[in-house]
């Protein structure tokens, strides 16, 4: 999952992750984007834990049901799509607003929109 998720991006999840300790009313802006490109299935992450597997973010599996929740990365690297492609991060992705708007936009929508 290194490859994934690199270290500098990293830094910033487990950064955000220590802050949601600390402060239970932040709200911080997705730092990756992750996707399948055979299945349908996103995830904007927001923070991991000090454990360095459970991110936590808004998780979207396609089904029209999008949630804020946790996942295992080590899972994740696992995942394979219709065409057994791999999960991928989203190399342009670049966060405009905080995860509690993409969750709302994508409660109202059935999915996420970035």
């Amino acid at each position: 999952m290194t490859t994934l998720i690199p270290d500098e991006l990293r830094t910033k999840l487990l950064a955000n992750g220590r802050q949601t300790l600390e402060d239970s009313g932040f709200d911080p802006f997705p730092v990756v984007k992750l996707f399948t490109p055979d299945a349908g299935a996103t995830w904007l992450l927001t923070e991991i834990d000090s454990d360095d597997d459970h991110a936590f973010g808004l998780c979207d599996l396609g089904l029209g049901y999008p949630e804020l929740g946790y996942v295992s990365l080590a899972e994740l690297a696992t995942v394979r799509g219709r065409l057994g492609l791999p999960v991928e991060r989203d190399l342009h992705f670049t966060a405009t607003k905080p995860i509690s708007a993409y969750t709302r936009e994508a409660r109202m929508g059935g999915r996420i929109v970035t």
